[in-house]
């Protein structure tokens, strides 16, 4: 039976690297846009759309070959000069890239593509570049030959010799996907030129490296060709190469370094060398500054997170079994224990960093949204982000693109007013959607701000009222009709468009970040805007956990939501109302419940001193104490889900194995909060 094709393999390969490039593409199209971009800024974007193109047409990817030449050609325009820089050209190269990328995943699944949308933007690329000189596909196709070169009479004599060239390529050069044939075919663009291939040390077929580089090449340049026109043209093989020219009548060469930042060509060169990052100016420099890296399916990643946490587990048994044994501190048992302990805990810090990714592509992504949502409805849109490096778990970050699609369109298109209106009061033409990413108290949090008109909350309650969900009678606070947006169905808009006003969109956004495990939450302010912020747990897998007892039962609450504990005395309680009371935590005043009571583990009690007071950092910066009967331990837990088995339980994130084999619920602290006794009253902290 035939084996796996390796060719296969390699178009994998090349798939995952066109999505680094296309990530390289966007970045490097949004500094442009945003004015902080280069010159080497525009190089990269040229390199970037110039490998996928090479990739492709090794795989006989016709259609995005055909693509992305047209498309590389009008960057090509940006970069000598030839056109500008402006925001027409710009928007419509970030088109392209959008485009380019839907080209490369449906090559990669076998899946069609919108060719009206290829022929549009095909249609305005050739509409910027005009009659400009377009590089043909077939200079591509250059094969290296001896060329007659007719040196005419007419020379002047005192015109400088014709260069001569030496290239000798490194292995690296061919692994970064770079081919010589391009950088000789560019060479071959500035005229005439003599090209001589030496194939002495290539070996027997039986003994040759397909990963080695055997060949090198000696050039004859045409007269006239300087020493700048050869760097301009060995631009991407900077420190993949040794490269030495000299004048033809000079017989000892003298080595010419490549500069790794060269200059802009002093010619149209079209295509002029093969697309590749430029790394440093050698190959000693390049091997100190690249980070180097392996592709692992996360599949496997994930058997390991698995079974670092059955390690988790049975290191709680084996320390619960051996606290039971009732061992000096200072055995030998015990110091082995407590490296075994050090020893998970960094091997469980280290599988999560595996699986932990930048929030940056998923950012990035939002861009196309934004793009189209402003097309769409006829706004004027900027994207700002910040925070792009934040890291979030793998599995975490697959899940929130369709959460943040519909909050992005919203912010488009019920956030952010129409032109004519931001005049009015005063605002840039221009709208702003601001995506940000940042840690707090051990989770992740996803801030989406817009700066339109704020949530019409009269509006809200009037729908509300309108679709029964209020009476006239009902005084809702502020965060009560903002919740409303959350209501399957509910929708302020009264014209349904294909972007949105079907009320199908917050609700949808709500359980997939509860699901997640993490929480949504909103802030608005009239004429100022709004923002979105989801919190969300840093990983899916593991936690650092605080095990409490409350009405008989185990439980555990994240770590990283307390921030202090104290014992409550009779003193430091006070009543507000027959359901609601406060705990007095150095001159604050802060809400105050009782876990067993509002888990239903026991009835309310009036005395709760000598129980221990959880302070739990809530959402927007608030607090409150949460009771338990005692702390019984502090350790890392396993997150086991329940939703499959259970579905939603309000106040339960998850559930763990604890030591002793024991199941415990993994606390919701927020939620807790939302659905104690007196919720529907919240108390405000207060200063005395």
């Amino acid at each position: 039976m035939a084996g796996p094709d390796p060719m296969d393999a390699i178009r994998k390969t090349f798939f995952l690297e066109c999505e680094d490039l296309l990530e390289a593409l966007l970045e490097g199209l949004d500094a442009l846009s945003t004015g902080s971009g280069d010159t080497d800024t525009v190089h990269s974007v040229f390199r970037a759309v110039h490998s996928i193109k090479g990739g492709a047409g090794a795989f006989g990817l016709d259609r995005l070959v055909t693509f992305a030449h047209r498309f590389e050609s009008g960057l090509d325009a940006l970069r000598t000069g030839r056109i500008e820089a402006d925001a027409g050209a710009l928007q419509l190269f970030l088109r392209a890239a959008d485009l380019l990328g839907d080209l490369v995943r449906a090559s990669r699944d076998g899946l069609p593509t919108d060719a009206g949308a290829e022929d549009s933007v095909l249609a305005d690329l050739d509409g910027l570049l005009g009659t400009l000189p377009e590089e043909r596909e077939e200079d591509l196709d250059f094969a290296p030959a001896m060329l007659a070169i007719p040196l005419d009479d007419d020379t002047p004599a005192d015109a400088p010799a014709p260069l001569r060239l030496s290239f000798r390529p490194h292995e690296e050069l061919y692994l970064s996907g770079n081919d010589p044939r391009h950088i000789l075919a560019a060479l071959s663009r500035l005229g005439p030129t003599e090209v001589t291939c030496h194939a002495e040390a290539l070996p027997d077929l039986a003994t040759l490296n397909p990963e080695s580089s055997y060949l090198h090449w000696t050039v004859r340049c045409a007269p006239g060709v300087t020493t700048a026109d050869i760097e301009a043209a060995f631009e991407f093989a900077a420190g993949l190469c040794d490269l030495e020219v000299t004048a033809d009548e000079d017989p000892v060469p003298a080595a010419v370094p490549v500069p790794a930042d060269p200059p802009p060509p002093d010619k149209n060169l079209p295509g002029a060398g093969p697309a590749a990052p430029p790394p440093a100016a050698s190959s000693a420099s390049a091997a100190t500054t690249q980070t180097p890296t392996v592709r692992v399916d996360l599949d496997r990643v994930d058997r390991l997170v698995n079974l670092v946490g059955e390690l988790v587990i049975n290191q709680a048994m084996l320390s619960q079994s051996v606290r039971q044994g009732s061992l000096p501190p200072n055995s030998p048992v015990m110091a082995g224990l407590d490296e075994f302990l050090q020893l998970t805990r960094d091997i469980q810090d280290s599988v999560m960093m595996i699986r932990a990714q930048p929030i940056k592509p998923l950012f990035q992504r939002m861009g196309r949204i934004v793009r189209e949502a402003a097309s769409r409805t006829g706004k004027a849109v900027r994207l700002e982000t910040s925070g792009e490096g934040t890291e979030i778990d793998k599995t975490v970050l697959d899940k929130l693109t369709d959460p943040l699609t519909h909050m992005i369109r919203n912010a488009v298109d019920h956030g952010l007013e129409s032109t004519e209106v931001r005049r009015i009061a005063g605002k840039p033409d221009e709208g702003t959607v601001h995506l940000a990413a940042h840690h707090r108290s051990g989770r992740v949090i996803i801030d989406v701000s817009d700066d339109g008109g704020g949530l019409d909350r009269a509006r809200i309650r009037a729908r509300a009222i309108e679709r029964g969900l209020l009476s006239e009678e009902a005084d809702p606070t502020p965060s009560d009709l903002d919740a409303l947006l959350f209501q399957p169905g509910f929708s302020t808009v009264d014209t349904v468009s294909d972007l949105s006003g079907r009320g199908v969109g917050m609700d949808v956004v709500k359980r997939a970040i509860q699901t997640l495990g993490g929480r949504i939450a909103i802030t608005t302010e009239p004429g100022q805007g709004t923002t979105f912020s989801i919190s969300l747990p840093l990983t899916l897998a593991i936690l650092d956990g605080m095990v409490v007892e409350a009405g008989g039962e185990t439980m555990v609450m994240p770590l990283g939501a307390v921030l202090e504990t104290q014992t409550v005395t009779g003193a430091d309680m006070d009543a507000l109302t027959p359901e609601s009371r406060v705990l007095r935590v150095r001159g604050r005043m802060l809400p105050l419940l009782d876990l067993g009571e509002v888990l239903g583990h026991h009835p309310r009690r009036d005395d709760l001193a000598g129980c221990v007071a959880l302070i739990v950092q809530a959402e927007g910066g608030s607090r409150y104490a949460l009771t338990v009967d005692r702390i019984a331990d502090q350790r890392q837990v396993v997150i086991k889900g329940l939703g499959d088995s259970y579905g939603p339980i309000p106040g339960i994130a998850a559930a763990t194995i604890l030591g002793d084999g024991q199941v415990a619920l993994i606390l919701d602290p927020i939620e807790l909060r939302e659905h104690a006794p007196g919720a529907r009253r919240p108390l405000a902290e207060t200063m005395p």
